[in-house]
């Protein structure tokens, strides 16, 4: 698309109030996050799809799946804040921010 790099971005935080670990939950025998993953590539126009993540076990499971992980602070509130925390680490023109927490 015009040459931009477009990213996709998922936030993915292990310590929600409601439901910890989430990203970690075995849908169908694998990780949430991993559906999540699979669904972003299938979109057309982004350059690659990259997880923002505050947490060591989720960036194993992404990174042993082949994808590229972004660490961020724990004080990040929301999603938007930790996709915001890792586009500033990344080289990119534009960023969409796709829910770590729809994996269909």
């Amino acid at each position: 698309m015009n040459g931009l790099r477009i990213l996709g971005l998922i936030p993915a935080r292990y310590h929600s109030t409601r439901f910890p670990g989430k990203p970690l939950a075995l849908l169908k025998g694998k990780p949430m996050i991993l559906h999540v993953i699979e669904r972003a590539r299938e979109a057309q126009g982004l350059s690659e799809v990259i997880v923002a993540t505050d947490d060591a076990r989720i960036r194993d499971v992404v990174q042993n799946a082949g994808v590229s992980v972004v660490m961020t602070s724990d004080n990040c509130f929301t999603g938007t804040d930790r996709v915001a925390e890792a586009f500033r680490q990344l080289e990119g023109d534009l960023i969409v921010n796709i829910q770590g927490d729809e994996p269909f």
